[in-house]
């Protein structure tokens, strides 16, 4: 008598099966090395996270072989009152895709948590749409802010992963800052005559033919419209860096922001009971696995 064909299971991803993940991703993402999979799933391993949620997602499991991935990262906001969680990179090996849904129904079960997506591919956007997500971010302003008017009388100060406090920020503001400082983004604190507004950024990678363009990504400001005030004063900081322009989430054409607005790359999207905010792309995949 022939053995059983092993049954595939859906199941959270265990510390054990960091390595077999890191493959199977590999796998799935030509283009991206293994070390790039490793280093985001180490940081989802020692991240401050909220308790009783998936640590690193779900895996679908065939007899013991790791078959299908979707990586959730879970993140409390609003003095932790909200859970908000990143769907990130999704991959079933094409044996398996019929088991796919598995994967997709038990990540988003969770009627009080936010989910949202902003890596969708344009060719996954109907199918996103027909699992109740709504976009929320239509696309990206690339901005040149060297050539906005700079603010008088503003001093930057650059927050780095050994600052312990940052004065005129709230503690979970500050806490955001020095935490990403670590992840490798740049953490900055603009002081002015209004006080201290805080900004992250992230190197980015646009490719323009064989050459990458000197771009970096907002990832966390309070609002857009801090962005835009200082806009001249980040530039001018950025160039000191050999960075020339600043890509941003929008919804359209930016009032007062020299920049194109495009639709064809930056669509998010969100599902639950809290819409995000443009501008906050803070703890996401794109700060612990990279752009």
């Amino acid at each position: 008598m022939s053995a059983p064909n092993p049954m595939i299971r859906c199941r959270e991803i265990t510390p054990a099966d960091l390595d077999v993940i890191a493959d199977l991703l590999t796998r799935g993402f030509q283009g991206r090395r293994r070390d790039y999979w490793l280093k985001g799933l180490q940081r989802q391993a020692t991240r401050e996270a909220p308790e009783s949620y998936p640590r690193f997602g779900y895996m679908l499991d065939h007899g013991g072989r790791a078959v299908g991935v979707l990586l959730l990262i879970y993140t409390a906001r609003g003095d932790g009152a909200q859970v908000w969680c990143n769907l990130s990179s999704w991959y079933v090996e094409p044996a398996f895709r019929n088991c796919a849904p598995m994967l997709t129904k038990i990540a988003q079960r969770l009627k009080d948590v936010t989910y949202f997506n902003i890596s969708a591919a344009r060719g996954t956007w109907p199918i996103i749409e027909a699992q109740g997500f709504r976009s929320y971010c239509e696309g990206v302003v690339l901005s040149v802010p060297a050539l906005s008017r700079a603010e008088r009388g503003t001093y930057i100060e650059v927050v780095t992963a050994d600052t312990t406090a940052i004065d005129g920020l709230t503690s979970e503001e500050a806490k955001l800052l020095i935490r990403h400082a670590r992840y490798g983004c740049l953490s900055i604190a603009i002081r002015s005559q209004h006080g201290t507004i805080p900004f992250v950024l992230q190197p980015f990678r646009i490719r323009r033919g064989l050459v990458p363009l000197p771009v970096m990504q907002l990832i966390y400001c309070r609002d857009t419209v801090d962005y835009v005030a200082y806009a001249g004063n980040i530039g001018r900081f950025l160039l000191g860096r050999g960075k020339m322009a600043v890509l941003l989430d929008a919804n359209g054409p930016v009032p007062d922001l020299i920049g194109v607005f495009t639709e064809r790359r930056g669509r998010k999207y969100v599902k639950g009971p809290h819409r995000p905010r443009l501008g906050n792309l803070s703890d996401t995949e794109l700060v612990l696995y990279g752009p």
